[in-house]
């Protein structure tokens, strides 16, 4: 399991509600939605003593916990315990997302992406979830994966208000911290793609313009120019680094980026015309 979501899961287990019977049946029946048998499988002991846990206060006391490999298992009456069909308040229906998530849910780190899922073996149960998080402004959709169906949410915004929703607090405030770390370095990373491409963009242009002035004095047309276009491209040659704005700045009567875009046109045009005549 992701760490990320091992850390979530571990705070969850530790909310102490046991005590509100409501709370406790509707944590559990959030758990029976994701399970299609009579059996819950988890790797986290903190995980299964929990769902045990819900089971006591729901005086069930017929189940089993064994080791299967490296997962710990608890078996339970089949069709014994029934879950509720029944108009819940906020703090039910929170109990209720939290034992969906506790069961079968999912948090990639957010270091790495945004995506939280939870698992059910039925749509009929996504969907029932997933009427819960829409009350609550939350966004969650649903696909199907194979024979199970995922409800699944990949928006920041709205994986924190799912976290927070379901009580775990402390998570939240991690996952705020990474969500804006993220945020920024990918800020950061397209300002730098941007800056890259327009330098590359400035370099290649000042490439050709060089080539194009070099190829006027090799056909000994340099004379052909203005007298202003002259002294641009003798600039040009020597300040091969410099943007435009720079080489504006450079000249004798100093002009705008646009006016030394008017006088390289007219030094390319005339490359542009030496180079027909030789094709």
């Amino acid at each position: 399991m992701d760490s990320f979501s091992s850390k979530i899961k571990k705070e969850l287990s530790n909310i102490n509600n046991l005590s509100n019977k409501a709370l406790v049946k509707a944590e559990l029946d959030g758990y029976l939605l994701t399970i299609s048998s009579n059996k819950f499988i988890t790797e986290n002991q903190y995980n299964i003593n929990r769902f045990s846990k819900l089971l006591n206060n729901c005086n069930e006391n017929n189940y089993k916990i064994e080791m299967q490999g490296k997962n710990f298992c608890i078996t339970y009456p089949k069709g014994k315990i029934k879950i509720e069909d029944k108009e819940r308040g906020e703090e039910e229906n929170k109990a209720l997302v939290r034992g969906a998530f506790m069961s079968s849910g999912s948090v990639t780190n957010p270091k790495n992406k945004y995506h939280l899922e939870i698992v059910f073996d039925k749509e009929e149960n996504a969907k029932f979830i997933q009427d819960v998080l829409v009350k609550e402004n939350i966004d969650a959709k649903i696909l199907k994966r194979e024979k199970n169906f995922i409800l699944y949410i990949k928006d920041g915004e709205n994986i924190s208000k799912f976290l927070a929703f379901i009580g775990a607090n402390k998570s939240v405030l991690q996952f705020e911290d990474e969500r804006v770390i993220r945020d920024m370095r990918n800020q950061v990373n397209r300002l730098v793609n941007c800056e890259t491409a327009n330098l590359n963009k400035t370099i290649l242009s000042a490439v050709k313009q060089i080539e194009n002035i070099k190829l006027i004095k090799k056909r000994k047309k340099f004379d052909k120019l203005t007298p202003k276009e002259q002294e641009l491209a003798q600039i040009r040659l020597e300040n091969p680094d410099a943007s435009l704005s720079e080489l504006g700045k450079l000249l004798k009567e100093p002009i705008s980026k646009s006016g030394v875009n008017h006088r390289l046109e007219g030094i390319n045009n005339l490359a542009e015309e030496l180079r027909n005549m030789s094709k």
